[in-house]
Formats: C-alpha cells, structure tokens, sequence
C-alpha cells in the first residue's frame, strides 16, 4: 500500500480476499434508509468519536456481546460496520450466532460508505468528512475525506 495510489479495483481486490463471506455484505446503494436499519459501530471509541453513520450505536470490537442486543427482536434488520470490513464482520458473526437473522455487513465500511457520497457525522452528529483511518498502514484505502490516526 503506498497511499493515494490505491485504485478503486484494488480496493474491492483487498476486501475479496478479506472476507470471510460468513456474513451478507450490504453494498451503500442497497442499505436504502439508515432509519431502517439498527446501525452498530464496531470500531474503537476514538474511532467513532471522529466520526460515524447517522444514527449510529457504539459497540466496540474488543468487548462486544451480542447479550448488548438482547432487547431487539431476533429478525431486526441490523447494519455492522467498521472501516472496512472486518471487524465488523466478526461481530455479524457473533449476532448470527445469538439467533439474529438479518444482519448485514456493509461492504467497504465507512471508507467505501463515504467515497460513495453517503453522510457520515462527529460525536456531534454534524456532518463531516474526517475519517479515522485506524492507522496509517490502512489510511491508504480511505480514498476520500480527511484522514486521521
């Protein structure tokens, strides 16, 4: 990975052989309204802090339990993300284990999500276009916005 040089198709190459492909992939144009979905965070606290989806719950990748969920019905329609994609495929795993049935993690996370064009807020829940990139080595794959680690 050498920085800006990354091209759309290396990207989707990375997140190919990545994948685990455990849990469905929901791409930005088929999530449709946010307000339709319980959308959880899986990255770290700083991480969210600068910046998330709207509406988004917090729900950190190191100490997550699926028991956080227990009040939500088991078929909820349920959007996991991260930066790209691992990690909260890890945690759509670990809800498919606890019965849920529609989860689905978002393809590119909240990289691809904001090259896309779609919104992303600060702990505010104002606009922005900052991105934590997790740390330097991946800020190469965040292809849009304002990179911080």
């Amino acid at each position: 990975m050498t920085g800006q040089t990354e091209t759309p198709a290396s990207f989707a190459a990375m997140l190919e052989d990545m994948y685990r492909k455990s849990v469905p992939l929901a791409k930005p144009a088929e999530v449709g309204s946010l307000a339709s979905w319980v959308v959880l965070d899986t990255r770290a606290l700083e991480e969210f802090e600068v910046s998330h989806l709207p509406g988004a719950r917090f729900m950190d990748y190191q100490s997550f339990k699926a028991e956080a969920l227990e009040d939500l019905p088991r078929d909820t329609p349920i959007l996991v993300y991260c930066s790209v994609g691992y990690r909260s495929e890890r945690i759509g795993e670990k809800l498919q284990d606890a019965g849920f049935t529609h989860v689905r993690n978002l393809y590119g996370g909240i990289f691809y999500w904001h090259q896309e064009g779609k919104p992303i807020v600060n702990i505010a829940e104002e606009p922005t276009h900052r991105i934590h990139t997790y740390n330097k080595k991946w800020s190469a794959w965040c292809l849009t916005g304002e990179k911080v680690y």
